[in-house]
């Protein structure tokens, strides 16, 4: 009876999945009996990625990721970027201009909206695209290095003197560092304009001398390509055009193309939160202090779990922005110097000693002449008062544990203490007010209690 039931069932399974696969099979097959010829229409794509700000690792990374989305992405016809910049990091434009220049999609950079500026590192982007363009009302320019200034307002050299030991071995040891940076960047801009073909004399002025163009003046001297009010005005112009790429030269297809839109994600907005020089800096002190309460008080968990947190967050920031190793000295040196003040009675030494060195660390922790990558001064003068009133509160409770410690009794009583004035006293024996009388001390000669 079982083996029958077992047999039946067997033949219904089997027969419907035999009535499932000849339903399955000719759709499985249809991909082979199609004709050679046939291939899924692939509509062409264009990504876009706005920049708005300074250049940091947050926006190296976001373009960066995006070029290399569009290198992917099928039929990818152009990378468009929207800029507006007051310049930023060298470290993070080199990275971009390296992933620009070695982009297998065209890369054109539109300074936008107008009045939008693309500055300093800007400029150098703009010059590294494959298409430059600008918005009416826009400038460019401006791309000296910030540390050095423009080279037209440095004073004359000084002469050599007859006495080869008052010569001004410093002064002339500095100008030439800044000449080797402001030859370094000269030859960087010029190596990008005649890739693009583009105005090798201004561009060395841009850097030289900080000079700026318009839109207009700078479609007029041949450093941009086009002008265009919007990115779709854009897109209709550069439509059938042709763009010289390292395998040959490429016809664009922008009419009919689908914008990809891709703006700054969560990732690329928590890069650039953190690494904001004075979130980064917050961030630091709060791992230092939730662990130094953690080691105050242990057990309590909370402080060390915050604490460890901020400070590796703190720590990725500064890895990728320039940091001082002498401003890092200097602020954890005054962190110990306010720590020994709590510890050790220096009369206020050591903590105005701290304090002092905490505030030089401050202002030396990010090395960047680029004022959207230091640290603002009235983010140092609280952050130092805070410190300081934590370092006093730490202090008055330090103390506080020092003076009140006291003796206890059985049952949790205070016990009193005496100074024994008596020479003949046994050892062991306990001590008695002075004020007992002799009597009183010769009857308590022979009591000993052991452990006093």
């Amino acid at each position: 009876m079982i083996g029958w039931l077992a047999n039946a069932l067997f033949r219904r399974c089997g027969c419907v999945g035999l009535l499932a696969l000849l339903w399955i099979l000719p759709g499985l097959g249809a991909d082979h009996v199609r004709p050679e010829s046939y291939s899924p229409a692939v509509a062409p794509t264009i990504t876009l990625l706005s920049v708005k700000g300074a250049i940091g690792p947050g926006v190296s990374d976001y373009l960066i990721r995006g070029i290399e989305s569009a290198a992917a992405t099928p039929d990818s016809q152009l990378v468009l970027i929207t800029l507006d910049t007051p310049g930023g990091l060298v470290s993070s434009l080199r990275d971009i201009n390296q992933a620009i220049l070695g982009s297998r999609v065209p890369v054109a950079c539109l300074v936008y909206p107008s009045g939008a500026r693309a500055a300093s590192a800007g400029t150098y982007i703009l010059y590294a695209c494959h298409i430059a363009a600008m918005a009416s009302a826009t400038s460019l320019g401006a791309a000296t290095p910030v540390q050095l200034g423009p080279m037209g307002n440095e004073p004359p050299e000084p002469k050599p003197s007859e006495n080869e030991a008052e010569k001004p071995v410093g002064d002339s040891n500095s100008q030439k560092l800044e000449r080797k940076q402001l030859n370094d960047a000269i030859a960087y801009i010029r190596a990008l304009a005649e890739l693009r073909q583009r105005n090798v004399e201004w561009a060395e002025k841009a850097v030289r001398d900080a000079a700026t163009l318009t839109a207009s003046e700078a479609l007029e001297a041949n450093v941009i390509d086009y002008i265009a009010d919007t990115p779709q005005q854009l897109l209709a112009i550069l439509d059938g055009k042709s763009v010289a790429m390292p395998g040959g030269a490429r016809i664009l297809n922008t009419e009919n193309a689908i914008v990809l839109d891709r703006s700054p994600d969560w990732r690329a907005r928590f890069i650039n939160l953190l690494t904001n020089p004075n979130i980064a800096y917050i961030l630091m002190l709060l791992g230092i202090y939730g662990l130094l309460l953690e080691f105050y008080s242990p057990g309590a968990m909370l402080p060390g779990v915050i604490g460890g947190i901020c400070l590796l967050l703190a720590l990725y920031a500064f890895q990728l922005l320039p940091i001082s190793y002498a401003g890092g000295g200097l602020l954890l040196l005054g962190i110990i110097l306010l720590l020994a003040e709590a510890m050790l009675p220096s009369f206020g030494i050591l903590g105005f000693g701290g304090l002092a060195a905490f505030v030089l660390g401050s202002v030396f922790l990010v090395d960047s002449e680029v004022e959207a990558f230091r640290i603002a001064w009235p983010v140092i003068a609280l952050v130092s008062v805070v410190s300081l009133l934590f370092f006093l509160l730490l202090i008055s409770f330090v103390i506080r544990l020092k003076w009140e410690k006291v003796e206890h009794g059985r049952g949790g009583h205070k016990k009193p203490r005496y100074i024994s004035l008596n020479k003949t006293d046994i050892p062991g024996q306990p001590l008695h007010p002075p004020e007992k009388s002799a009597r009183d001390v010769k009857a308590t000669r022979n009591v000993y209690r052991a452990g006093i």
